[in-house]
């Protein structure tokens, strides 16, 4: 019930834009307020299968501005922003930074997707900014510098508060590893340390990290946000992201308060400092996630920042002149309509997967059908087209997998056939024997990957969607795999493979996934 009032609160702040809220601190007053996403990947704008979008997240943050007891208000975003739609992409990132400017952001700091343009696109970006990133462990190895800022001090109410980023190590493969060759990316506890260190030397009381560590098992616990806040107590608050965590209640390790809002801009994140009770570290931050229902659907929904709103969306103007673009051209239809991508193959299908093949080198490529949500018609086929065959933003991923991971994966994708099924496989590189009669998770006789039967005790190499590649879709095989390197979006791969190899020979589909009736 709590936690309705303090939502209830901020909406009403949010439509009045009043100097009075409905919420009341504790003792009257806060003296620092955060607004804080993470993991906006590229999605600037609301949408169906996103968050509330950046012109939300601005009115949020200057409704409790309006506020005296908020204290100062700063807007923080905890990595991998600059990549993951076409929105995004078209403009190299550069359309996100615009977004950020225009909605008031403070402090960013670099996620591994951050750098999926290349260090010199990413140098550029980060001199397109009015907001400060922070990582302090992210080193150019040519000048031993860092490439973006390393913290910062503001004097909040007569205290000294301090603001680091740290990136994770993960970059190296969760990135295309061409992009971060004359990088180095410092142990986090190490560079923590070594902040928090300079930072107590300089009289700051309370220490903030925006940090893409995230707190996935997967990743090595000293990796972690987690494991930083075991080994750097004097931290104050974790501003986390990376791991796509929902955290709807603060999470407190070692003293120290760990913060994290999902993913897409769904949630957001409030968190407020009393700097008059440092001593009580669990009393002295209040942490609030607001989600997109409340935010959208509350008995007073957040409206659009105006300027904000107006800036993506005139942005978005501007590409529809990209958008128009020809790729190629095809003589025949790409069937990509969902009654054939998610019950069979199709040459559209095939034209993907093969497409994922060609750009990472990999043995086999597998994607669901699900993913695919339009055909392209005969005639001029154009950046447009492709977005709209493929709009969910994800991007590539390589994995080391077992053969008999991989069988399961096929099994999955194959467990209801013929019956419609978003996870239905899409494949290139090998061939598929399975009996339709047999029951789900047992159908399939004999996996060729080239001209050799599958070895279910060989390591292959997989190029899969990101959303597979984490056990979406019913993949949970695929997820256990060792992840190998990241490439660009699949709506960027596509592309890329009709500019350089075309579309001749796919007006017939050569049977990849072979059914015995």
């Amino acid at each position: 019930m709590k936690k309705n009032l303090k939502a209830f609160g901020l909406m009403g702040l949010v439509l009045t834009l009043s100097a009075c809220s409905v919420l009341k601190p504790k003792d009257g007053e806060y003296e620092l307020t955060l607004v804080h996403v993470n993991d906006v990947h590229g999605r600037a704008k609301e949408g169906k299968y996103d968050g509330v979008g950046l012109a939300r997240v601005a009115t949020i943050a200057k409704a409790l501005d309006q506020d005296k007891n908020n204290g100062k208000v700063l807007l923080v975003d905890a990595g991998d922003t600059m990549h993951g739609t076409t929105f995004a992409t078209l403009t190299k990132g550069e359309s996100m930074v615009e977004a950020l400017n225009e909605a008031g952001f403070d402090f960013a700091t670099l996620g591994n997707h951050d750098f999926n343009y290349g260090q010199e696109r990413l140098e550029e970006l980060l001199s397109m900014q009015k907001y400060k990133t922070l990582a302090a462990n992210v080193i150019d190895k040519t000048t031993g510098k860092p490439i973006a800022g390393t913290y910062e001090v503001r004097k909040i109410d007569g205290v000294k508060v301090g603001f680091f980023g740290l990136a994770t190590p993960e970059t190296y493969f969760k990135t295309n590893p061409k992009n971060v060759e004359n990088i180095t990316i410092e142990d986090p506890i190490a560079t923590a340390k070594s902040v928090v260190a300079q930072m107590k030397k300089d009289k700051v009381k309370f220490i903030v990290v925006i940090a893409h560590l995230g707190d996935d098992e997967s990743t090595a616990r000293n990796l972690q946000s987690i494991g930083l806040a075991e080994a750097v107590p004097e931290i104050n608050l974790i501003i986390d992201g990376h791991s796509h965590t929902e955290l709807k209640e603060k999470k407190m390790v070692n003293g120290v308060t760990i913060v994290q809002t999902g993913e897409y801009s769904k949630n957001v994140g409030v968190v407020k400092v009393d700097l008059d009770k440092l001593k009580d570290r669990n009393t002295s931050i209040d942490y609030t996630l607001y989600t997109k229902d409340i935010i959208l659907n509350g008995d007073n929904p957040v409206v659009e920042d105006a300027a904000v709103k107006e800036k993506i969306d005139e942005i978005s103007r501007k590409q529809e002149m990209i958008t128009s673009v020809k790729v190629g051209e095809s003589p025949i239809l790409l069937q990509g309509n969902r009654d054939f991508v998610r019950t069979g193959e199709t040459n559209l299908s095939q034209l993907i997967t093969d497409s994922m093949l060609w750009k990472t080198g990999a043995d086999v490529a597998i994607t669901n059908g699900g993913g695919i949500r339009a055909s392209i018609n005969p005639g001029e086929v154009t950046v447009g087209d492709i977005i709209s065959v493929l709009p969910f933003g994800n991007y590539v991923v390589t994995k080391e997998v077992k053969g008999s991971d991989l069988q399961k994966a096929v099994e999955n994708g194959l467990r209801s056939y013929p019956e419609s099924l978003g996870a239905m496989t899409q494949v290139a590189g090998m061939t598929v024997k399975f009996n339709v009669k047999n029951p789900a998770y047992r159908k399939v006789l004999e996996i060729r990957v080239g001209n050799e039967k599958l070895d279910l005790n060989k390591n292959y190499v997989v190029a899969t969607n990101d959303f597979m590649a984490a056990g979406g879709d019913g993949y949970s095989s695929l997820a256990k795999g060792k992840e190998l390197a990241h490439y660009p979006g699949l709506d960027e791969i596509l592309i890329e493979y009709i500019q350089k190899v075309g579309l001749e020979g796919r007006d017939e589909v050569t049977p990849r996934l072979l059914p015995k009736k």
